[in-house]
């Protein structure tokens, strides 16, 4: 049974196998705070259905309560451990909604149907902002059901990172970000093709980019918010030359054949 991936823009992608609907990372709104949706229409409802959600960490453009409070009641929702103290909405977002929690630290599991999901770490700093000094840690996702899909988060080149993934099918991986210049803790086009050559995965989708944008900003680096995909797909060319990238649009589905 193939994996079906679809990207509505930004960390946000839904990710059927096995009969399962994940979704990542939900962020559905035409503005967030000072950024507005620059590229691709907003989400369809149907974008909010999904059997487990997965969130990476607690800033608002990868937990954002608005668009958690749009999932369907008893929806799980996985969190980085310690999510729901430091941030006291999102347990009332869960407990308006009813929503099935449970909070994962790196190398812990669960299971969804048929979909065992597993915590990894990420590089990151994945605190609410700007609230300061109650941590959780940042996360990415390993999802093992007819094939294995790599879901970073937000993350940094690390240590052991392909040791800590494993072997998967395919790598969703951001390449770039909301504005014209990326902090630590991220992958650009460049990184993320280095960190698929090191997964040694035979299939990426980039995300994390061209979507959100700063008001007002539109002529400082536009090439920040237009170009990290084709960067991608020609680093990744040089340096994982045996994968595949499907750079896909917003909205855009792409079926994959598992091959491990």
């Amino acid at each position: 049974m193939p994996v079906e991936i679809t990207w509505w823009g930004h960390a946000t992608t839904t990710v059927r196998d096995s009969g399962v609907r994940v979704l990542t990372d939900p962020l559905f709104p035409r503005r967030l705070a000072h950024l507005r949706r620059r590229a691709g229409p907003v989400p369809p409802p149907s974008a909010a259905v999904a059997d487990v959600v997965l969130v990476s960490h607690l800033h608002a453009d990868h937990l954002h309560l608005p668009s958690l409070a749009r999932l369907r009641p008893g929806t799980r929702l996985v969190v980085p451990r310690g999510a729901g103290r430091a941030v006291p909405g999102l347990r009332r977002v869960a407990a308006a909604r009813a929503l099935e929690v449970t909070e994962l630290l790196p190398g812990e599991e669960t299971a969804v149907g048929e979909v065992l999901v597993r915590a990894v770490r990420a590089a990151h700093d994945g605190r609410r902002l700007p609230y300061g000094r109650r941590r959780a840690p940042a996360l990415g996702y390993v999802l093992r059901g007819e094939a294995t899909t790599y879901f970073a988060g937000d993350t940094g080149l690390f240590d052991g990172m392909a040791r800590e993934v494993g072997p998967c099918d395919v790598a969703l991986l951001p390449v770039g970000g909301w504005g014209p210049y990326l902090g630590d803790g991220h992958l650009d086009a460049h990184r993320a093709a280095r960190a698929l050559a090191l997964l040694g995965a035979p299939r990426a989708v980039p995300v994390h980019y061209g979507t959100f944008w700063p008001l007002g900003m539109d002529g400082v680096r536009p090439h920040e918010f237009h170009a990290p995909g084709r960067d991608f797909v020609r680093h990744a060319g040089r340096l994982a030359p045996a994968a595949v990238v499907h750079r896909l649009g917003h909205g855009e589905s792409v079926r994959l054949e598992p091959v491990r």
